[in-house]
């Protein structure tokens, strides 16, 4: 296998360095430091869901030390992705997926030590940057090694692990809380192993070809783009909690993030090494990808976040039994992306099951929506799975279309805008489904307290164990109802994300990795740049 070491034909006279044929069993071996980091990417996002509570607590710190520590890791990956993805086009890969392992090991520690909120929300923007890098870069280097005929089952890897992290996280966190002897400062250091590991994997097994190049950054650009994002982030994060959706500081973000946002479409379009290349999105493929991995974003982290607080507060769950109740839709996800994947493998045929992903995952959503605090658990673990299914086989499947129909210098920028929208997707759909469950709730205890519960704050979560059986039966039926709506208004995302699946041309999947694309790329700019002109 031969390999360039330049991302564009820009710089087809760099000099090259071949890589080393990869095998199978050499693929593996490096799929397993990709698959160990990115199980930290996840789980650094989740395992602190559980622990909050105790954290704050222990730090002495108040609801708004909460929502900012939350807040902090999520705007910083989702900020930084896009510009983790450029870099990858420009840079040597591996160095760059071990630096960003890296800054996590750094930002779990920290966290893991602090004695105050300060610290914790400065250690958790650091564990922010690693996790993009992470989530950008892994899926970069797979398609760099990986024809996309083959990607698809090794995907299915990939997305089994995204499913474990996701849902595991919750229940992990769960368990060192309720551990007297090990405690929430656990949920930190538990992912630093990992990220070790990944490292030293990734340097023994992964063999990348070096690049040489001289670029420029577009660092008013990245500046722009991380902080018009993070403006709108902050809005759809904080609004509904510490200020009303149609208020100033609803006008003042959006209006910043705009202009922000806007002038970053400004610059970038005039810069030669754009972070986000403004025309990849003149690819069909790319377009409707993004738009459909945004909409699944709003509408499956938007909808099954708010499934471990219906267990608790509903369903009078504990922590750790929350956690193990997620497990169907789990075991649905990895099932679908795994036998997707072989069967895409070997027929080289994709659409199919991003249709089928888009009414399966729709589908899952509006039987969710039927639930109530009397929901049996065996009839929430037919629609957990029937989601998880629709989730499995639409997730991979779009960064799979899009990184089969882009140049093999832009699989770095393409992955990263996937990963990127479906990111901001999430956090879109957390903080507005969000308001909507906020919202019911207070609807619902007025039904039945009377103007008493719209007087108090409706942002806190009950403690069950406090309240009378008679008030605990009403907060139950509020919330189960309350989830129920959240998943009836996610239902319509879900069907826009078919919508746009069913516009995707089925292009035949490559059969050459992206090294291989990348060297045949240079080779014809350097022919035709030798070639004289008449």
């Amino acid at each position: 296998m031969t390999a360039a070491v330049t991302p564009d034909a820009g710089a087809a006279d760099a000099p090259v360095e071949a890589a080393p044929a990869m095998t199978r069993r050499h693929i593996l071996q490096a799929m397993s430091g990709l698959m160990a980091g990115m199980f930290v990417a996840i789980l650094a996002s989740t395992v602190v869901s559980n622990a909050l509570p105790r954290i704050i607590a222990d730090l002495n710190g108040s609801q708004s030390s909460y929502t900012w520590v939350v807040t902090a890791e999520l705007l910083a990956m989702t900020a930084t992705v896009p510009i983790w993805g450029k870099l990858s086009d420009l840079y040597d890969k591996k160095l760059l997926i071990q630096l960003s392992l890296s800054m996590f090991v750094v930002g779990s520690l920290v966290a893991g030590f602090s004695h105050s909120v300060g610290l914790l929300i400065v250690s958790r923007v650091v564990q922010g940057i690693g996790a993009g890098g992470l989530t950008a870069l892994a899926q970069v280097v797979m398609a760099a090694i990986i024809p996309p005929r083959e990607l698809g089952r090794y995907s299915g890897v990939f997305g089994a692990v995204f499913a474990v992290g996701t849902v595991a996280g919750p229940l992990i966190g769960g368990v060192l809380v309720d551990t007297s002897w090990l405690g929430w400062r656990w949920c930190f250091f538990i992912g630093v192993p990992f990220a070790l590991l990944a490292i030293v994997l990734l340097q023994l097994t992964l063999k990348l070809p070096t690049v040489r190049r001289e670029v420029k950054i577009d660092y008013v650009g990245a500046l722009l783009i991380m902080s018009g994002v993070s403006a709108l982030l902050l809005w759809v994060t904080l609004a509904g909690n510490r200020f009303d959706w149609l208020s100033w500081q609803t006008a003042a973000l959006v209006v910043t993030g705009v202009v922000l946002l806007v002038a970053a479409v400004v610059v970038e379009s005039r810069v030669p090494e754009p972070i986000i290349p403004l025309d990849i999105f003149r690819n069909r493929t790319v377009t409707l990808t993004t738009v459909a991995s945004l909409l699944v974003g709003v509408a499956m982290f938007g909808g099954t976040v708010f499934l471990s607080q219906y267990f608790q507060i509903s369903l009078g769950k504990t922590p750790t039994v929350a956690g193990l109740m997620s497990l169907p839709m789990i075991l649905g996800l990895m099932i679908s992306t795994t036998v997707a994947g072989q069967i895409i493998s070997a027929r080289g045929k994709w659409k199919g099951f991003l249709i089928a992903g888009g009414i399966i995952m729709t589908a899952g959503m509006g039987l969710l929506a039927t639930i109530g605090a009397d929901s049996s658990f065996g009839l929430l673990s037919v629609y957990m799975v029937v989601l998880g299914v629709g989730v499995g086989m639409l997730m991979q499947n779009l960064v799979l279309a899009a990184q089969n129909d882009v140049p093999a210098s832009e699989l770095g920028s393409a992955t990263s805008v996937l990963s990127f929208f479906r990111s901001l997707g999430g956090a879109i759909g957390t903080s507005a489904l969000g308001a909507v469950l906020g919202h019911r709730v207070t609807s619902e205890l007025e039904k039945s307290f009377g103007g008493a519960a719209g007087g108090g704050s409706t942002h806190g979560i009950p403690d069950l164990s406090t309240l009378p059986a008679p008030a605990r039966q009403v907060v139950e039926h509020a919330y189960g109802v309350a989830t129920a709506e959240v998943f009836l208004v996610g239902a319509p995302f879900a069907f826009l994300a078919l919508i746009a699946v069913l516009f995707i041309k089925e292009k035949p999947l490559k059969t050459t990795s992206g090294m291989e694309r990348l060297a045949e790329e240079n080779a014809a700019a350097a022919k035709a740049s030798t070639t004289p002109t008449h």
